[in-house]
């Protein structure tokens, strides 16, 4: 089939758009795999980088370089580094970037007429899409370089001789850029920087903190810090409003600022992710005011799903000469091809697809809007609910009643505690909801925003994130679905808190932690109980205990998760657990930590002091062995030592001897003669070895059955009782007989045994042994 771009007549062009078709589909192809394909992986993925190839390389073997650097290692999950998809519309974007450079080499002034017919182009479409009539427009990479721009050009109109005396005409009156604090942060300071002003010209207007939205520019407190700065002598300058603030997206009174910019002569510039609305059928009264304002940039390329496409900044002013001095203006043909991007971008979507675009992700937002006023403990944060793209909500619910009757003598200290950590248990539990949420729905693109009076949200912004992820209404849906799962976990966590930690407080051998930034139940640890003296080695006992205790809790089968916390805590040798749901039981949870932790502990000590008592045991079985040879050397003579002479004496005169050895009862923990087991050919059992410490704690539920949860207490009590009753009548009905064997065939069985080591002398050697064998080996010993 025959390509469009193939009936082209420039053969140039031609190539371009098959390169760029091929580039794009190996890159965004990431499913395909082979053998060839691991080992150019391998052979690529060098970080030490090759020399260049004399004759060079191909261009798929170049663009399967570029995949291979952005899949990273072979570990890495494949979500992590898969290219979103462009579309076509993108492709248009990409094509801009080659033809920008294929157009730059024309001859000056077919260049001329073709970058001005692309500037022109594109700035009447992006006036009339946005309702900004008479407007000219600045493209530029960096989203904050328009207002920059526009800031040296206020600077330029409002200084008459800025141009000749430069920063002494700042000096006689010093100007003041105004900003809201709910701005994105740093841009203020990013204008100072590069206009090279002192901080001191930046002033930031608080928000409404008493009536309205407490995002909102506070319009009466701006009034009245403009009136002072201008009886200081200052010369106010620029104000920055939002149509959309980065966090919330709300709107401020831009009817009304723009009347106050009016009366003390300063210039207006709006920024947000509101403006996108400007294009719908309706459009709000408060978003609808940006049209009257001096100046607005767009980021077309979020919003539309267009990649590496310039931002923009419309404005008005009338005087080109200015423009020019302040760079909003070019001369350069080439600085003007910026457009050319966003100029095909724009003809391939047409005016019905962009509107389609924006009016897709408003509906979205308002999809999920609607389901979340369905929700119990969601509050969202929302300044105009029928217009507004943003959405941002938080899990709120009211926290368990604490007595204060003991704090009455300092009742308002307590309360502002009170209340400081309560917030800061909810940005955990909202913290966690957020990245689940991302985690569980990526479609959805929501993420985290800590806001300064809400404390930490989850947002939902489609108009910068639907384009590029594909974002559906069967995604809002099942992040609605996701959310309703979440809500009774995060209330019966935020609920148990508390009875967690007075469990804890009251449970001998476990420390409750405070880490108020952890969303789970809690966080404790387990004390040891040890008699070291060195913090060191107190520290490493406990490290080993809790690391212990962390395994073992693991392998309970729960609906609990329990980790060692986050990798850089503060605490450590700490117990993290997780979410909990309104069947735990808090009691049986605390109290099998608690049972669970003393066995560790216990068996530890047992296996220290068993280890100590095996050292003292071979020191003394040592001694005794260099006695014996001592006294065999006295009894039998030197002679009978040396290796010839000491076997013909032997055979002539026989020394008749018995083996004399010493055993090793690890039970006992003391050594013990050999004799009775040579005479009897039996290896005597010893005291009975003491039993290893269980919990009594831990209940072995039914098959299939959790582990701590409430609901079982019940059932645990009735099958209790149940098998309790079986077993006395099963021991009525086995006869005495069967019962009474069972301790011989534990006598007699050699696996029962205690093991013992045996200390020995035969041959004219020392040596220590086991004496715990058969008949057989004791017979070939005595031999």
């Amino acid at each position: 089939m025959e390509k469009p771009y193939e009936k082209m007549v420039d053969p140039t062009l031609v190539v371009m758009g098959k390169n760029l078709n091929e580039a794009m589909k190996m890159l965004e192809d990431n499913q395909r795999k082979g053998e060839e394909d691991e080992e150019k992986q391998k052979y690529t993925r060098k970080d030490i980088p090759g020399p260049l190839q004399g004759s060079g390389q191909d261009m798929v073997s170049i663009l399967q370089l570029v995949q291979n650097l952005i899949r990273g290692d072979e570990e890495e999950d494949v979500q992590s580094y898969r290219i979103h998809s462009v579309g076509e519309q993108g492709h248009m974007a990409l094509l801009g970037h080659s033809l920008a450079a294929y157009i730059s080499v024309l001859d000056k002034e077919r260049l001329r007429k073709l970058t001005t017919r692309i500037l022109s182009d594109t700035t009447l479409w992006l006036c009339r899409l946005f309702r900004y009539e008479n407007g000219s427009a600045y493209y530029h990479e960096d989203d904050r370089e328009g207002l920059l721009k526009i800031c040296r050009l206020v600077i330029h109109s409002r200084y008459d001789d800025y141009t000749i005396e430069g920063f002494d005409a700042l000096c006689k009156k010093q100007p003041v850029i105004y900003i809201s604090s709910a701005s994105r942060p740093g841009l203020g300071q990013y204008l100072c920087n590069q206009l090279g002003l002192p901080l001191s010209c930046l002033c930031r207007v608080p928000c409404n903190t008493m009536f309205g939205s407490q995002h909102q520019m506070d319009v009466a407190l701006l009034e009245r810090l403009i009136k002072d700065d201008t009886e200081s002598g200052k010369l106010p300058l620029l104000l920055v409003a939002n149509a959309g603030t980065p966090g919330a997206g709300h709107t401020d009174k831009l009817g009304r600022l723009k009347e106050l910019c009016e009366q003390y002569n300063m210039w207006l510039h709006v920024e947000g992710v509101n403006l996108a609305t400007l294009t719908l059928g309706y459009v709000s009264s408060s978003v609808l005011a940006a049209t009257k304002c001096d100046s607005m940039t767009l980021t077309l390329g979020p919003w539309l799903g267009l990649p590496a496409v310039p931002a923009v900044t419309l404005y008005r002013h009338e005087d080109p000469s200015l423009s020019l001095a302040a760079g909003l203006t070019s001369s350069q043909a080439t600085g003007k091809l910026r457009a050319l991007p966003l100029w095909l971008s724009l003809q391939y979507l047409g005016h019905d697809g962009i509107v389609e675009r924006i009016k897709h992700a408003s509906q979205l937002s308002q999809r999920l809007l609607e389901n979340l006023k369905k929700l119990n403990f969601i509050k969202t944060s929302v300044e105009d609910e029928f217009s507004s793209p943003v959405v941002v909500f938080k899990f709120s619910q009211e926290f368990p009643t604490i007595d204060q009757t003991q704090y009455s003598a300092q009742a308002s200290v307590f309360q502002d505690a009170t209340r400081s950590m309560q917030r800061e248990i909810c940005d955990a539990l909202n913290q966690w909801l957020g990245e689940h949420l991302a985690l569980q729905v990526p479609a959805s693109g929501v993420d985290v925003v800590e806001l300064e009076d809400e404390g930490t949200c989850v947002r939902f912004s489609p108009l910068m994130v639907s384009a590029v992820l594909g974002t559906k209404p069967e995604d809002v849906d099942e992040l609605v679905d996701c959310l309703k799962g979440i809500i009774p976990v995060l209330s019966s966590t935020l609920l148990l808190k508390e009875e967690f930690k007075q469990e804890v407080a009251r449970t001998a051998g476990l420390l409750y932690i405070e880490d108020l930034s952890w969303p789970g139940l809690g966080v404790l640890r387990y004390e040891h109980n040890g008699d070291e003296q060195d913090a060191s080695k107190r520290e490493v006992a406990m490290e080993k205990i809790n690391t212990m205790l962390l395994k073992k809790l693991n392998d309970m089968e729960s609906d609990l998760s329990f980790s060692s916390g986050p990798e850089f805590g503060a605490e450590k040798n700490c117990i993290y657990i997780g979410m909990a749901d309104e069947d735990l039981d808090v009691s049986e949870l605390v109290q099998t930590i608690a049972a669970t932790g003393r066995e560790i502990e216990e068996n530890s000590k047992l296996l220290e002091n068993m280890t100590e008592v095996v050292r003292k045991g071979i020191l003394e079985a040592q001694v005794q062995l260099q006695k014996a040879n001592e006294e065999r050397l006295l009894e039998e003579g030197v002679l009978r030592q040396l290796p010839l002479f000491g076997s013909v004496l032997n055979w002539f005169s026989p020394i008749q001897t018995s083996p004399k050895g010493r055993t090793f009862n690890l039970s006992a923990g003391s050594l013990e003669s050999t004799e009775m087991t040579y005479v009897s050919k039996t290896q005597s059992t010893g005291t009975t070895p003491p039993p290893t410490p269980t919990s009594s704690r831990i209940k072995q539920g039914h098959l299939g059955q959790k582990a701590f949860r409430r609901s079982l207490r019940s059932s645990d009590a009735l099958s209790e009782t149940s098998s309790v009753s079986h077993n006395e009548e099963a021991e009525q009905a086995v006869p005495d007989t069967l019962w009474q064997e069972g301790p011989k065939q534990q006598d007699q069985d050699p696996a029962f045994q205690t093991p013992t080591f045996t200390a020995e002398t035969q041959n004219g050697e020392s040596q220590l042994s086991d004496c715990s064998g058969t008949k057989e080996e004791e017979q070939d010993n005595l031999r």
